[in-house]
C-alpha cells in the first residue's frame, strides 16, 4: 500500500478527491452537537473553580492575618487593611512581614480587591469577595465568598 499526497487517485481517472458539501455539513452538525453538550459542563466547572479559588485565597489571607496578630497582638484595623500584610503600617513596631509568600495582595478571581473589616460583624475580622458582579448577594458566580 502506497500513500499518495497529490490528492489524485489512479482509480479515479485523475479527478481530484475531496469532501462533498453534505459530508462537511454532517461533520459541522456533529461538532455543533458536541459543543452544545460539552460547552455548558465546561463553563460550569470554570465558574465553580473561580469560587473555589476565592475560598482558598480567603483562607490564605486569613492565615496571614493570624500570623500578623501573633507578631503584633492585634489584627490590622479596617483603615490599615490587608496592605498591612505586605508593608508595615505606622505604629506596628513588631511587624515581621511580609506575611504573604509573594509580598503582593491578590485580587479575587474576578479581578476585584478583597474586602476587609476589623472589627468584623461576623468574627474578629470579616474578609470577603462579592463574586463576579462585585455586588452584595447573588447566586452562582455572583455569590459572596466569605470567611464566616
Amino acid at each position: 500500500m502506497t500513500l499518495r499526497y497529490d490528492n489524485k487517485s489512479p482509480s479515479n481517472d485523475g479527478r481530484e478527491q475531496g469532501f462533498t458539501l453534505i459530508e462537511l455539513l454532517v461533520v459541522l452538525v456533529i461538532l455543533g452537537l458536541l459543543a452544545g453538550l460539552v460547552g455548558p459542563k465546561v463553563l460550569g466547572y470554570l465558574g465553580g473553580s473561580r469560587t473555589k479559588t476565592a475560598h482558598l485565597q480567603i483562607e490564605q489571607l486569613s492565615a496571614a492575618l493570624d500570623l500578623y496578630k501573633l507578631d503584633n497582638s492585634v489584627y490590622p484595623d479596617t483603615n490599615q487593611g490587608l496592605s498591612a500584610l505586605v508593608a508595615a503600617p505606622a505604629g506596628a513596631n513588631a511587624w515581621r512581614g511580609p506575611y504573604l509568600a509573594k509580598a503582593v495582595l491578590p485580587n479575587d478571581p474576578w479581578g476585584h480587591p478583597y474586602h476587609y473589616r476589623q472589627p468584623g460583624q461576623h468574627g474578629e475580622f470579616d474578609l470577603f469577595s462579592y463574586g463576579s458582579d462585585n455586588q452584595e448577594g447573588g447566586e452562582g458566580e455572583a455569590q459572596d465568598v466569605t470567611n464566616w
